[in-house]
């Protein structure tokens, strides 16, 4: 497997010259601002340079390469398989209800003997993530499924995901990997709860109307102060930490939206009834050794050139401001030499807990790494 990264800027074109690909197996990676919905020139560009490739991606809030966050352009990896397959997959979401329909109809259609693993790439803002992973779930049993959700920086208005090479919304695409590769994943918080663990009384699938008999978004702002005018935004730098009685998995859940009328609180993924939710915040160290934790978690340890797609939650981001760069670095230094690095900062990550069936994350560094022992 043969990597080459790059960067696309509206205002300087590709920072290196688009290599050569003969391999028949070709994957083209791409994260980048939302705003590249309305700018088609260098997809166009990528389609026309690898007719016969995956072209696959989305929009985010910062997109990572090697170990530095850009903003406002585009991150690139093309990847040639040596030894593996690959298959790809898309479906429109139409309604946020069809959301695990989905993830049953694209691992049916990704489903084989071979299957190594699945990523996938969704609209951030339409679709239920943890529904979608259950999608995924009720199909594929024993494969490392991962992902995350678009993104659209702090703005919470518009995501992209590719579909055929270009923009679009309401749209889930994953990629089945197959045969000889490697397929290792990681995912970790850093997150510390504080305050009181209040029992979810009432909510419906991804929206929150009660806590302990009282108005989610009312007792939300009590913990929030001043920074409650600037929600849903500010609620990234306090998400909910989810446990249930008897179990020791916990789930984390960020604020994608607000309703003032119903004093709700709308999550990228389910808050189950009967659940407890307690406020968590971090420091820049907490957030690194979380980074730092995913890394291990992956268990990557070859000699081989491997490719690693880190998925980072929006909300660490915002946190960490102009040290963000700080849990990248981590990743990479723990991972083996001969790594490159790709990704971006999203509205939910998809991956298994610690092993077995994926769920939806919010606030963590997820990784995904690909190599061809």
């Amino acid at each position: 497997m043969k990597t080459v990264t790059l960067s696309y800027s509206a205002t300087h074109g590709f920072s290196t010259p688009l290599p050569v690909i003969t391999a028949e197996q070709c994957l083209v990676l791409v994260f980048g601002h939302s705003c590249f919905a309305n700018d088609s020139v260098p997809f166009d560009t990528l389609r026309a340079q690898y007719p016969q490739a995956i072209i696959m991606g989305c929009s985010s809030a910062g997109e990572i390469l090697g170990k530095r966050i850009h903003d406002g352009g585009l991150v690139i990896a093309i990847i040639s398989f040596e030894s593996s397959q690959l298959r790809f997959a898309h479906s429109v979401v139409r309604e946020i209800q069809d959301s695990r329909y989905t993830g049953r109809l694209l691992a049916d259609q990704l489903s084989g003997e071979d299957l190594r693993g699945v990523f996938v790439l969704s609209d951030g803002l339409h679709v239920n993530g943890s529904e979608l992973a259950q999608g995924f779930n009720d199909v594929l049993q024993g494969i490392t499924v991962t992902g995350g959700l678009a993104g659209d920086g702090e703005h919470f208005s518009r995501t992209w995901v590719l579909q055929n090479g270009k923009p679009v919304e309401r749209v889930v695409t994953a990629l089945g990997l197959y045969g000889n590769i490697s397929v290792g994943h990681g995912s970790k918080g850093g997150w510390v709860p504080f305050g009181p663990a209040r029992e979810v009384t009432r909510a419906e699938h991804n929206i929150l109307y009660e806590l302990s008999g009282k108005p989610a978004l009312a007792l939300y702002k009590t913990y929030l102060g001043d920074m409650a005018t600037g929600l849903p935004a500010t609620g990234l730098r306090f998400p909910l930490a989810l446990s249930q009685p008897g179990e020791d998995k916990e789930l984390v859940r960020t604020i994608l939206a607000v309703d003032e009328a119903t004093q709700s609180l709308t999550f990228a993924g389910d808050i189950p009834v009967g659940a407890y939710a307690q406020l968590m915040r971090a420091n820049i160290d907490q957030l690194v050794e979380g980074a730092e934790q995913a890394a291990l978690m992956s268990d990557t340890h070859t000699t081989q050139s491997v490719l690693c797609i880190a998925i980072s939650c929006v909300g660490r981001r915002m946190v960490m401001g102009a040290d963000a760069e700080e849990e990248v670095e981590a990743v990479l230094d723990i991972l083996p030499e001969a790594t490159q690095q790709i990704g971006f900062y999203s509205y939910g990550e998809i991956s298994p807990y610690a092993k077995g069936d994926c769920d939806l994350h919010n606030q963590t560094m997820t990784l995904t790494t690909w190599y061809e022992p």
